[in-house]
């Protein structure tokens, strides 16, 4: 029953630079199949591809594979530590913007 797993392991290393860092959790509960996948930092831009396209691939071909086991499967890509994204959300947008040649405009 661990085909999910092993198909995503199979995609996943296909396509990343360091397939050796490549690893999958499958966890089952009430709501079907969870396959946490844990890669490279340097491998995410493989995984999620330009605007998120190659991990909705992904996702997709994983829902086909759990259909045909009848299993809902759900795939969740772990943020590594120390990720650029991580430090971006965590930055409060503080910046204030000049408006001064606006400002005189009697609008």
């Amino acid at each position: 029953m661990e085909d999910d797993k092993q198909f995503l392991e199979f995609v996943v290393k296909s396509i990343v630079a360091h397939p050796n860092d490549v690893a999958v959790e499958r966890e089952i509960d009430e709501r079907g199949v969870l396959l946490t996948l844990n890669i490279n930092p340097e491998d995410m831009g493989f995984v999620i591809g330009r605007k998120g396209q190659t991990a909705q691939a992904i996702r997709t071909l994983l829902k086909i594979v759990g259909a045909k086991n009848n299993s809902r499967v759900n795939l969740k890509i772990a943020e590594p530590e120390g990720s650029e994204r991580a430090q971006r959300q965590a930055a409060p947008a503080t910046e204030e913007v000049d408006t001064s040649s606006v400002d005189d405009l009697k609008i």
